[in-house]
């Protein structure tokens, strides 16, 4: 399960299997500037810094061009981490609406973790 970290403030949000970025941070509990969240407006642009995504929809070339492809721009509301991700907000600040929600993130994300932590590195189990 992928992270998302927020560039510059370093907040942490744990995403499901293929949820998009928007959709965990409004699940998180955080907002910022969208518009249809549906792929047609771009207003949720924003820059993957590092780490891999990739759309489990299609997205139009008059929404995201092949250049803005290949630099880095990720459409927030159809982007699917691949790996951990590090982005960057374009449109004003990530504010938060639900400190609930963020804690119910947080404690998913530390489960995620240990689990991962306690899984064999190879991904054999052996029977002793």
């Amino acid at each position: 399960m992928p992270n998302v970290t927020i560039d510059p403030t370093g907040e942490v949000i744990w995403l499901e299997p293929e949820e998009t970025v928007l959709s965990g941070l409004f699940r998180a509990g955080f907002a910022y500037t969208v518009g249809c969240r549906r792929g047609g407006c771009a207003i949720c642009k924003v820059d993957c810094l590092a780490g891999t995504f990739g759309y489990n929809r299609r997205v139009a070339e008059s929404v995201l061009s092949a250049d803005e492809r290949t630099d880095g721009t990720c459409l927030s509301c159809r982007a699917v981490p691949q790996t951990d991700v590090t982005i960057r907000l374009r449109e004003g600040d990530l504010r938060m609406v639900n400190p609930y929600l963020r804690q119910i993130n947080e404690r998913a994300r530390q489960r995620a973790e240990a689990l991962a932590a306690a899984q064999p590195a190879s991904g054999v189990t052996s029977k002793e």
